[in-house]
């Protein structure tokens, strides 16, 4: 069978479905790549900042539509009001977030008995490696500007070190801090005191940037194109089994031909014996 499809006509052919056959897998990798794609890209909105103030309100459910947007706010830090997260990672390093409480001007103000007068926001200031490293945060008016983020849901069945807090929970915080809070909190990327910026990106020290992107959202596997990735698949493997078939056809014609020629010889030898004989 190797002669017969190593005739010109078969290796062409084979060139050919060779070709066919690499077409249908490019086809197959863009409609797997299709069924993995977001259904929603990244929003570039969210990278413009807006006032926190009109971005959320205290005391109201936090909408996915707010999760990471760039949001300023004015106000102060409290340096009594300041906890660290364990367990978070930075470059391969597992620290602590360095968790403050900024009291925001002009915020709403919540009504109730444990309502507290100025209403508060968690900011995640930055990533220390060690506890010792958390320094007070800046004093004064302070311009800051960060991601807005929803709050972390508390860690069950852990047991919290003194000024320390299992996560970013508001609904954890507000019971240390007593105060009325927004429903997330901010990462913080610039805090400007007197026009000088004095985050941590800005000013080198123990107390490193969270550095934290917009989240991409969540992929979802889209069935029909994933199916379409396969279908291609069995046409590659198809156009080299039409190629394989047709060669055997030729095959079996050959051998077939060869069997006729060799009964038309043998008939036409036992004729010529039978000729001569006496």
């Amino acid at each position: 069978m190797w002669k017969t499809a190593l005739k010109p006509r078969w290796i062409a052919g084979f060139v050919f479905a060779i070709a066919v056959s690499g077409v249908f897998v490019l086809l197959s990798q863009w409609q797997f790549g299709r069924s993995t794609q977001p259904e929603v890209p990244v929003n570039p909105a969210t990278e413009q900042v807006r006032p926190l103030t009109e971005t959320l309100s205290p005391g109201e459910f936090f909408h996915g539509s707010d999760a990471d947007q760039m949001v300023s706010a004015r106000g102060s830090y409290d340096p009594a009001r300041q906890l660290l997260v364990p367990g978070r990672l930075h470059g391969g390093k597992t620290g602590y977030w360095v968790v403050s409480a900024f009291a925001v001007n002009g915020a709403p103000t919540l009504a109730g008995a444990a309502a507290s007068p100025q209403t508060w926001i968690p900011v995640a200031r930055g990533w220390v490696a060690d506890r010792a490293d958390a320094a007070a945060p800046p004093s004064g008016t302070i311009e800051l500007t960060g991601r807005l983020l929803p709050s972390e849901a508390p860690v069950p069945g852990t047991a919290r070190q003194p000024g320390e807090a299992t996560a970013v929970s508001v609904a954890e915080l507000i019971n240390y801090w007593e105060v009325s809070s927004y429903p997330g909190f901010v990462a913080a990327t610039a805090e400007v005191a007197d026009g000088v910026d004095v985050s941590p990106a800005a000013v080198p020290g123990k107390l490193l940037p969270l550095d934290i992107g917009p989240q991409p959202p969540a992929q979802q596997i889209n069935w029909l194109n994933l199916f379409y990735s396969l279908e291609w698949v069995v046409f590659a493997g198809f156009a080299l089994f039409i190629w394989w078939r047709l060669v055997k056809d030729d095959y079996h014609r050959d051998l077939e031909d060869s069997l006729e020629a060799e009964d038309e010889d043998h008939q036409h030898t036992d004729h010529n014996q039978q000729k001569v004989q006496p």
